[in-house]
């Protein structure tokens, strides 16, 4: 159903592509701002549209024992994130080679995510059809540059681990997509660090494409993080897409010249709660013996990632996805610091993001032995 604020949104949209905004805006050196208008207009206009066709078709997520919303709701919110991302893109940017990667990569991430909402597609299908994704995204020069030249099958080697990295980031940010708000937010929070750290670096390109991911997510949270439950979801097209652009930002990107530790550790500290969450719940799943294969960690899902341990301690879903927030910007203030820090300090950051993770994991475990209200 189309609201009274349509046309209005509409308006605005054409406004910003139709009009010479950009000028006016690179002209007062605040271009990134442009594009986070730009980004959250289009996906605050397309999220109803979105939502309207997923309750058409019935694209819906039905409440179940291992869901915390009580009623069903429409998907495809990830469709509205993903043309504001792409709109933004397209309008104000030259493809690069990576960039095409990227971009091509989100795309086949999208499609497929578009397909298991729909239809609710096997994970082992999924993931390889994220595989496929990181294959192309490499095949355009996504690489991550982390293994030294001097070791035998370098390059190898290297594209090994973008694929890992590619396919661990994607999936950890679609796992934490659980509660209303929790990954849109994070991708808000993980963006705008990786926006500062490329400015930081003088890598002024990533850092707009940050500030194109930052603005659509910014305009689907209103429809996801409010008052009452969220009108509509990501579904796993959207928290992939979230996943795989961040992913692919932090492989584009170079983050420290001279100073390998920091390159690499830079964005695993932007990324650190989705990280965290990912190998923590993987460790806990096998050593209390609920997955032995690769299958059966692929297929499983259930209440143990540190959202839902967060809200066993008894925090409401809105108090756990914000302390989450806190969490994730403490982390990334611990990146942008690395930049400008000497060896003592890289160290002491380091060991400062060590100890909040060590909070973090005794709150798990702590909430893991709360029965479940």
């Amino acid at each position: 159903m189309i609201d009274r604020w349509t046309l209005p949104r509409v308006a605005l949209v054409a406004a910003l592509l139709l009009t010479p905004v950009w000028g006016w805006f690179h002209a007062a050196r605040v271009p990134w701002l442009y594009l986070v208008v730009l980004a959250g207009a289009v996906a605050f206009f397309a999220t109803p549209l979105a939502r309207a066709f997923a309750l058409w078709w019935g694209v819906l997520d039905l409440p179940g024992e291992r869901k915390v919303h009580a009623i069903a709701t429409p998907l495809l919110g990830g469709a509205a994130v993903y043309g504001a991302f792409a709109v933004t893109v397209l309008a104000n940017f030259d493809f690069s080679l990576q960039l095409k990667g990227v971009a091509v990569g989100g795309a086949i991430v999208v499609a497929i995510g578009i397909v298991d909402d729909m239809t609710d597609l096997p994970a082992a299908l999924k993931l390889l059809a994220q595989v496929g994704a990181a294959g192309v995204a490499i095949a355009y020069g996504v690489i991550l540059d982390t293994v030294p030249t001097w070791i035998p099958g370098f390059v190898w080697l290297n594209v090994i681990l973008t694929v890992l990295w590619l396919l661990t980031v994607t999936n950890a940010i679609q796992f934490l997509d659980g509660m209303d708000g929790l990954a849109a937010g994070l991708g808000v929070i993980a963006g705008i660090f990786f926006s500062i750290v490329s400015l930081q670096t003088g890598q002024r390109y990533l850092m707009f494409l940050s500030a194109a991911l930052v603005g659509a997510c910014l305009g689907f949270l209103p429809y996801n993080f409010r008052p009452g439950g969220g009108l509509i979801f990501l579904g796993d097209a959207g928290a992939s897409f979230i996943g795989f652009t961040l992913a692919g930002l932090a492989a584009m990107g170079t983050w420290a010249n001279d100073n390998p530790v920091i390159s690499l550790f830079t964005p695993m500290l932007i990324l650190g709660v989705p990280l965290f969450d990912i190998a923590f719940v993987g460790v806990v799943r096998v050593v209390t013996g609920r997955v032995h294969t690769l299958h059966e960690w692929l297929a499983y899902t259930g209440k143990d990632h540190i959202h839902h341990r967060f809200e066993a301690l008894g925090l409401t879903k809105t108090q756990s996805v914000l302390l989450i927030y806190f969490i994730a910007g403490t982390l990334g203030l611990g990146a942008v610091l690395l930049k400008d820090a000497t060896p003592r300090e890289a160290v002491l950051v380091l060991f400062q993001a060590v100890f909040v993770l060590a909070i973090v994991a005794v709150l798990e475990a702590v909430g893991r032995m709360r029965p479940r209200r």
